[in-house]
């Protein structure tokens, strides 16, 4: 009776000849989370201190006083444009963000919720912020439609920017790569040296375009 009663303890759990007696043991370890056991690499860490920095200054742009939860929006906008132009720089693929078809989708909507968000929450707030403080009489009229003019342009210009950024670069490197059959050798050692600066250049540009994007964005929505 005691034999059979512990025979259950017994080592003797196989498959195919393997023993699994004490895979039981590292059940646990798997069931945590990899967050919790698994250091991150560089990269990971690199881009979670670059989000950790956009949240500070875009917080700052926007107020601390106000919801700091609404960094997340501009974080998001700035890592999905810096991915789409990063794409952009392999050949073969698309670059999306140099339609305005797609910047202005992302321009127009955010803009136009700032202003109707602003307009029915605080419209004397939103008046008084069509004329400059310090602005004589005489000049408040016209103050007041450029002003207006300026308001209305923001959506445009934010993605004009974008879009003629990532067209103007990507067009130099295409020209200057379709005149490589019709070059010597030495010439085309200088092309191709000036093909990756060039494409350096980029790198950089599609950067700060993404970073300048989200920045003006904040800017708008601290007006609010």
């Amino acid at each position: 009776m005691m034999m059979s009663l512990f025979s259950v303890f017994d080592p003797s759990t196989n498959f195919m000849n393997i023993p699994l007696n004490w895979l039981s043991t590292f059940l646990g370890i798997f069931m945590i989370p990899m967050i919790f056991w698994l250091l991150p690499s560089r990269y990971p860490i690199i881009w979670f201190n670059i989000l950790v920095n956009l949240h500070q200054e875009f917080k700052l742009l926007i107020g601390i006083n106000k919801n700091s939860g609404a960094t997340l929006i501009f974080i998001s906008l700035f890592s999905f444009i810096l991915f789409n132009n990063f794409l952009g720089l392999f050949p073969y693929v698309f670059t999306s963000s140099s339609h305005l078809s797609m910047t202005l989708t992302l321009a127009l909507p955010l803009w136009l919720s700032f202003m109707i968000y602003g307009w029915m929450n605080h419209t004397q707030y939103m008046f008084a912020h069509l004329v400059p403080q310090g602005t004589p009489a005489a000049l408040m009229p016209f103050m007041v439609c450029i002003e207006t003019i300026s308001n209305m342009i923001r959506p445009g210009t934010l993605a004009v920017r974008l879009a003629a950024n990532m067209i103007a670069g990507h067009l130099l490197l295409t020209l200057l790569g379709n005149t490589g059959p019709s070059l010597s050798l030495s010439l085309i050692m200088f092309l191709i040296m000036t093909q990756i600066a060039l494409l350096i250049l980029e790198a950089a540009v599609a950067m700060i375009q993404a970073y300048v994007f989200a920045v003006l964005s904040t800017l708008y929505a601290s007006e609010i």
